[in-house]
């Protein structure tokens, strides 16, 4: 959301149903859609909207930020004296200096850019220590600085046509390890501007491999973006499957992941789309095409791999707001299968949000612990997981507010 549009929804006096009203207009999503992913009907959505109902509960209101993606709960509530962050996590100490390597002029820097092949090297060690730390972020953030300047160093300098693209694969691919960085950090500017980067970077390479990655993230990012961008996500994927058809009969493994991994992108958006037939059909295929990989094999950037299927299943039906189902296919998904530390935390956090639906809120305050140990710096960024422990943390149960509590305490949504 534009900084003005911030500043017109602190325009006062704007009642809760004129929030509402204009924050789902803005996502592009109809009073129809907005009832059925609520749970309610469309002539409740109206009637809060008009004012004739009062604005709901805590864990209500919650749900409608989680629906609409609000970044910060004041936008919905109007309410400016407690600052509560849910789809864009507090800024990271390291994003400074990330923001102003991505800022600066790439020509002033000097100097001759290390060998290309020390640069992949590098970034696989940088991919390989996100997976392992439980502060991925942290991690990153420290390595992106020295990388990207490197990268455009590469990138400018190569002479030949062979090592420009090789080199300018490698930036592509640095500028997506960039936007895991940045995912849920408090400048959405900065993660288009190095999204579209990666993907002219990718388009300059010519290797397909590195034209998916970038795909796969731009995808991501549209989705992310509300219902109005779900044609553009579509659009990606579609465009980028129909690039990588021709290759797949005999691909190697790291364009048959890549392919897999977008054909479930493709599955994701129809889940968010509430289009049930489509989401699963498009699992089935990445599933189809997961099972054609070594059981041991796990892509770098996008996880998939057979031992991540189970966890995207439980991502359609959590997206699907089916809550018996997502607890049947959690039970079915073996989370430990999945060797990336960040990646498994956020499988628990989808399996929490399918407890939550299920109404199981025991369970889901259970499943984000585990996420917790996984990787503490995955579930502090997520608004799925700060949405279920601030409802949690009104609960009439005082075990459970409890335990939200000590959870809100952790992630600093509240004071120890």
């Amino acid at each position: 959301m534009s900084s003005d549009a911030g500043n017109e929804l602190y325009t006062d006096p704007l009642a809760f149903g004129q929030r509402l009203q204009l924050l789902r207009t803005r996502r592009g999503m109809t009073r129809t859609v907005l009832a059925g992913l609520l749970g309610r009907s469309p002539s409740w959505v109206k009637a809060v909207e008009y004012g004739r109902l009062k604005m709901p509960k805590l864990d209500v209101v919650l749900q409608i930020a989680e629906v609409l993606r609000v970044r910060e709960l004041s936008e919905l509530t109007g309410d400016r004296s407690t600052r509560v962050d849910l789809f864009v996590g507090p800024g990271h100490a390291r994003l400074p200096a990330v923001r102003e390597t991505v800022n600066a002029f790439p020509y002033v820097a000097g100097g001759e850019a290390p060998p290309t092949v020390e640069l992949r090297m590098r970034v696989a060690r940088a991919w390989q220590a996100r997976h392992s730390s439980p502060n991925h972020r942290d991690v990153v953030g420290a390595l992106l600085p020295g990388l990207i300047r490197d990268a455009q160093l590469a990138a400018r300098q190569a002479d030949r046509v062979a090592d420009r693209r090789r080199a300018q694969s490698v930036l592509s691919e640095v500028y997506s390890l960039s936007q895991f960085f940045l995912a849920y950090q408090p400048d959405a500017a900065l993660l288009w501007r190095v999204a579209e980067r990666s993907m002219l970077a990718a388009q300059e390479s010519e290797d397909p491999h590195t034209i998916g990655v970038a795909a796969w993230l731009a995808a991501q990012a549209h989705r992310d973006s509300g219902p109005a961008h779900f044609d553009a996500a579509d659009a990606v994927t579609s465009e980028t499957l129909t690039f990588l058809e021709p290759l797949l009969p005999d691909a190697p493994d790291d364009i048959l992941a890549i392919a897999g991994a977008l054909r479930f992108e493709a599955g994701y958006t129809a889940a968010r789309r509430g289009d049930s037939g489509n989401a699963w059909h498009h699992w089935d295929t990445a599933r189809a095409m997961a099972d054609r990989l070594p059981s041991d094999y796990y892509h770098p950037v996008t996880s998939f791999s057979r031992a991540v299927m189970g966890a995207h299943a439980v991502t359609v039906a959590v997206e699907l707001h089916a809550g018996g189902e997502s607890v049947r296919q959690a039970a079915a998904a073996d989370a430990l299968a999945i060797p990336s530390r960040p990646r498994r935390a956020r499988h628990r956090i989808e399996e929490a949000r399918g407890y939550q639906l299920d109404g199981q809120h025991e369970a889901a305050l259970a499943t984000l612990d585990k996420a917790y140990e996984a990787a503490p710096e995955t579930i502090r960024y997520n608004g799925y997981a700060r949405t279920i422990i601030l409802g949690e943390s009104e609960s009439r149960s005082p075990r459970r507010r409890q335990r939200a509590a000590r959870l809100a305490v952790k992630l600093g949504l509240l004071a120890a």
